[in-house]
């Protein structure tokens, strides 16, 4: 397999358009994978690289799971695809019921599926708006949302996006106010969620008075700020936005893209926190990255007001080619079995603890100005150089791939969410190689 990959010639390299890659320095030196099993990567040099980020915050129950395989081989001998316009299939209704009674909060029983994360965010912002319309108040189109804030990449998501450089070539099309985020350096080196900050939620009352309750549809977060540099919300920041929704009739979406199935031991951050919002966003661990698949969990009162008209004419005019595509339901109920039937879920729970104390292990090491932690998530902070070329976090993770670790590297922050069957052993392995390098 290996050798294989050797054979790509530059002109196949150049042909593939790389997502979120600097593609000029990618190609000179190609980092290839050619396998994974567990919590490892294979590279094509042959070495066994430890996935510390679960592939990209989704591969949640390890690599290469034979269940989901053969649930999607299956399903792909029994109905490759069923049109979803007007017609549908088994899997879906059954998938939508377990998201509803197994991952959701009490409340959030209506389901639509998507391809993504970034289409599920689409979908939550035009919920909102449909909503609004169908109970007379159309004029509710604005939404808030945060700085920092990562809601994916299309037209929807970028707009409420709070990362300027997400959007600064293709400008908002939809119009959106936004709060400040909750890194405070005062709860720097926090375990969990820090105790400073609660009070930033205020400032949502602040934009209401702005642009008044009457303009605004919904308020969208992540409960835990991931590709921003895990953000991690303040003791009562959440209940805060919630009570101030509530008080202006205003929709809160949760983005859970990062945080449902298990990343922070529990089903999603809702059931975590105890914190219901009126719409949730999810992806990524929905089918432990097997296949795209994303899903948007709502209200009950959210999918009766839409429930309007002639009963002949589709109510909510939105959907996908492969929205409930029948191979993405099966590998999605295989990996939902599989967190379960193993616990993953408490599982990450328990282990939690155990990695809060390694990464803690860095505390006071050399260039480290914080680190932050909750669930199985955690990032670490480095002082900036302040020279041309490549930051320090992206030194450094350099030099973690080459003691078998891969890490996620946003400007000077180094990202990690590790699949949840990680074990104390690979956690040792991880924060060993961290502190040789930030000694060395």
């Amino acid at each position: 397999m290996a050798n294989e990959t050797h054979s790509l010639t530059q002109e196949q390299l150049n042909s593939w358009w790389m997502p979120f890659t600097p593609n000029r320095v990618f190609k000179t030196n190609p980092k290839l994978y050619v396998a994974a099993e567990g919590m490892h990567m294979t590279m094509a040099d042959g070495r066994k690289i430890i996935d510390a980020t679960a592939g990209l915050w989704c591969v949640n129950a390890g690599h290469g799971r034979k269940e989901i395989a053969d649930a999607v081989h299956q399903q792909l001998m029994d109905m490759d695809y069923a049109n979803p316009f007007g017609f549908g299939h088994p899997k879906a209704f059954e998938l939508a019921h377990r998201l509803a009674t197994e991952i959701a909060p009490e409340g959030l029983n209506r389901v639509f599926f998507t391809n993504s994360g970034s289409e599920a965010v689409d979908t939550a912002l035009k919920m909102a708006r449909a909503y609004w319309r169908a109970r007379g108040q159309g004029e509710k189109t604005k939404f808030i949302a945060r700085h920092k804030a990562y809601h994916g990449v299309n037209f929807g998501g970028v707009s409420v996006a709070g990362l300027t450089p997400n959007r600064k070539n293709f400008g908002p099309v939809i119009e959106a106010d936004f709060l400040n985020h909750t890194l405070l350096p005062e709860n720097a080196f926090s375990k969990g969620q820090p105790e400073h900050g609660a009070e930033l939620a205020d400032e949502l009352e602040r934009i209401v008075a702005l642009h008044d309750a009457s303009n605004i549809a919904a308020v969208i977060v992540e409960p835990m700020s991931g590709a921003g540099g895990v953000i991690l919300p303040p003791k009562g920041y959440l209940e805060k936005l919630r009570a101030i929704c509530d008080k202006h009739d205003i929709l809160l979406i949760f983005d859970e893209v990062i945080t449902c199935y298990g990343r922070l031991g529990a089903s999603c951050a809702s059931v975590a926190t105890g914190i219901t919002p009126d719409i949730i966003t999810s992806a990524k661990g929905l089918t432990n990255g097997v296949i795209p698949m994303g899903a948007v969990m709502a209200k009950q009162e959210v999918y009766d007001a839409c429930m309007q008209g002639p009963e002949n004419i589709p109510e909510f005019m939105h959907g996908y080619t492969y929205s409930g595509h029948p191979v993405a339901c099966a590998a999605a109920l295989a990996t939902l079995d599989i967190y379960k039937n193993e616990k993953l879920f408490e599982r990450a729970g328990t282990t939690a603890e155990i990695w809060q104390e390694g990464i803690h292990r860095l505390d006071g090491l050399p260039y480290v100005t914080d680190v932050r932690n909750w669930g199985l998530v955690g990032a670490i902070d480095l002082e900036p150089h302040g020279e041309p070329g490549p930051t320090r976090g992206q030194q450094v993770a350099a030099k973690l791939l080459e003691k078998g670790i891969t890490v996620r590297a946003a400007g000077d922050t180094l990202m990690m969410s590790p699949p949840l069957i990680i074990e104390s052993s690979h956690i040792d392995q991880i924060f060993d190689a961290f502190e040789a390098v930030l000694k060395s």
